[in-house]
């Protein structure tokens, strides 16, 4: 079963954690970093076969050199670390600026290591199709978000800082390892859904669930989304990894696209027993539609996903119940 040791970057994270799940399921031994003000992580330490195979490590992006110690050794990174403010705490250079420089040393840390065979950095959709594309067209990986479109149409929006760090980060980590012959792929995930290892509910599941949370004032982000699964976005991390020498580039992982009218119309009848508003009032709301995205790349290299939209909803609420959030 074993099969070496991998890194793990921002591993108390929604993805990361359950990166990290797949991970020690599968055999190998885990270094996971955290940030240092990071205090209850018995939801990792719990895990099975972590208590042999899962070591984790106080590492920062803004003190790059922090991830030299859990890369050293590793046959594989998976960079999954990323700045997240949604409420403007800090500006958008400050945050990007942190991400990029991380992401950077993370990268020289792995051509540094002598061992590191290939990084998979996690990108995001926001990478892809903020960039004034009309809402009905299919975007592939040669599509980039502009950072000035965001600027215009989020300025009222939390979620810009975020938008351009993920766009110029993958972007200036793609340059690096090409020109220092470094083996990377990034995968870039549509919004995740699913369950969590975590005790909070992630971000985007609670958005994903805003109908079954009752929460009417995310809706206008749920006006026609791209969904994936969490295990399915794991298992193509783990998937470049293994089986893609020939690998490069980005990879789209994206399973389903539906509209907030399907996806109403999906929650009432499945699950009855929550009270789910009606979306009537949005026929006055300023839509917020987006491109679409093809995982066509990813699926030519014989991935396959294991879970549609009904699977991602039942998981995700199976969750919270347990978890004593719904």
């Amino acid at each position: 079963m074993e099969k070496g040791s991998v890194c793990v970057t921002g591993g108390t994270g929604f993805l990361a954690s359950w990166l990290i799940k797949r991970l020690l399921e599968q055999g190998y031994s885990v270094n996971t970093t955290v940030r240092s003000s990071t205090k209850n992580m018995s939801y990792l330490t719990d895990l099975p076969g972590a208590s042999k195979r899962l070591k984790i490590f106080e590492a920062d992006l803004s003190k790059p050199d922090t991830f030299k110690a859990p890369i050293q050794g590793c046959i594989g990174v998976f960079h999954v670390a990323h700045p997240i403010d949604f409420v403007g705490k800090e500006p958008e250079e400050v945050i990007t600026e942190r991400a990029i420089n991380g992401g950077l040393g993370i990268l020289q840390a792995c051509l540094d290591s002598k061992t590191v065979k290939k990084v998979v950095y996690t990108s995001s959709a926001s990478a892809v199709v903020f960039n004034g594309k009309k809402y009905n067209e299919v975007l592939d990986e040669e599509s980039w978000s502009d950072v000035d479109f965001i600027r215009t149409h989020f300025k009222d929006f939390g979620g810009a800082p975020y938008f351009i760090s993920k766009t110029l980060t993958e972007k200036a980590l793609l340059k690096f390892a090409e020109d220092k012959g470094l083996d990377f792929v990034s995968v870039i995930p549509t919004y995740i859904h699913g369950p969590f290892v975590g005790p909070n509910c992630p971000g985007s599941v609670h958005v994903s669930m805003a109908m079954i949370f009752g929460d009417t004032s995310v809706y206008n982000m749920l006006m026609k989304t791209d969904f994936v699964h969490v295990d399915d976005v794991a298992r193509a991390h783990i998937h470049l990894l293994e089986y893609q020498k020939n690998a490069k580039g980005r990879y789209i992982c994206s399973k389903v696209v539906v509209t907030i009218q399907e996806l109403y119309n999906l929650l009432s009848v499945r699950y009855p027993e929550y009270k789910i508003p009606n979306i009537d009032f949005l026929k006055d709301v300023e839509e917020m539609k987006f491109p679409g995205v093809s995982s066509e790349k990813l699926l030519s290299t014989g991935f396959r996903f294991k879970h549609g939209l009904e699977k991602m909803f039942d998981d995700a609420i199976a969750c919270c119940k347990q978890k004593n959030l719904l």
